[in-house]
């Protein structure tokens, strides 16, 4: 699939420079105005054929079919995403070396997974970041304890599983880490005392339920471990019902004030870890995505079961809340 040459999407960061970034950064760039991130990248690949019941999940493909995941991103960027969010969320050196491969190979394919989205924004007319996403432990685990967290690890037990992730990842280039999916307050600080020192800027995104983390802590104490670390370029939500995103971004921007907030949750179906299936029906409406901008929301994009009808539908909504005209109801 070929990008498109021009949208909505390009025209908002167009303070950036074309191809993979250029010279400005995101933080930049979002200084200026929203900018729409990718949607599920694994929900993408199954629409391609792929299976991926297994516990390395899209990473699966870095190995054995890498040229999918870049056209799943190219997907993403024909709908009008500026943000690609890399196939790296569940990728572990554990996770890899139980299947054989060693820390080398490992490392290689945590860079690959950079290339292919930065490969496949070379394509795209106009401005393009890469993400390099950071999974929490439990997406590791393949048992869906990242919706639970309180793994009973410490913030130094985490930070050291997180350490070579992060400096493999930030090897290759990326623009930004997404710390996301983050369902604890352990956890978070771990994922920033891990990124401290790599050189990449980081936004930190919680998953959260009943306007608490998973792991029932209050947001305004999740949110302020962010606050005054100059790493953080953005803090919000990600992979959580749209219901959650209004109250979260204001608990963010209360604990994080003049910070940029970011928010891509899911479609709003549930996960059953056991039966490996989703279940309920979707809740996620685009139109909602003005509201979070009015709240502070400059990362705007979906999280899984979301895909690029999805994020061309945001894409609509947020071109008509910068027109200038009244946004349509």
């Amino acid at each position: 699939m070929t990008p498109r040459p021009s949208g909505p999407g390009q025209d908002r960061a167009a303070a950036s420079s074309a191809g993979g970034g250029g010279p400005v950064p995101l933080a930049a760039a979002l200084g200026a105005s929203p900018v729409l991130l990718d949607g599920g990248l694994s929900n993408q690949l199954e629409a391609q054929g792929h299976d991926l019941a297994d516990e390395l999940w899209s990473a699966r493909l870095l190995a054995e079919a890498p040229g999918e995941i870049e056209r799943a991103h190219a997907a993403y960027l024909a709908a009008g995403a500026r943000v690609l969010i890399t196939a790296s969320y569940q990728a572990s050196f554990e996770g890899f070396a139980r299947r054989g491969l060693p820390p080398g190979r490992a490392r290689e394919l945590f860079g690959r997974s950079v290339r292919l989205a930065r490969r496949a924004a070379s394509r795209a007319a106009g401005p393009v970041w890469v993400a390099a996403s950071v999974g929490p432990y439990g997406a590791v685990l393949a048992d869906g304890s990242e919706y639970r967290g309180r793994y009973g690890l410490d913030v130094a037990e985490l930070a050291a599983f997180h350490r070579p992730r992060i400096e493999a990842l930030a090897e290759a280039g990326p623009d930004v880490l997404a710390l996301e999916t983050v369902p604890d307050v352990v956890e978070a600080e771990a994922l920033l005392r891990a990124a401290d020192g790599c050189g990449v800027p980081v936004w930190l995104s919680y998953t959260v339920a009943g306007g608490r983390t998973r792991a029932g802590q209050p947001l305004a104490e999740a949110f302020a471990v962010a606050a005054h670390d100059p790493q953080v370029i953005a803090v919000g939500v990600n992979c959580c019902e749209a219901g959650e995103v209004e109250a979260a971004l204001e608990a963010a921007a209360h604990a994080c004030p003049g910070l940029p907030l970011v928010a891509y949750p899911n479609s709003g179906e549930g996960w059953d870890a056991e039966r490996a299936a989703w279940t309920g029906a979707p809740s996620f409406s685009a139109s909602a995505a003005r509201g979070w901008v009015a709240r502070g929301a400059r990362l705007v994009g979906g999280c899984c079961r979301v895909g690029p009808d999805g994020i061309a539908a945001l894409d609509a909504a947020l071109s008509r809340a910068a027109g200038p005209g009244p946004a349509d109801a």
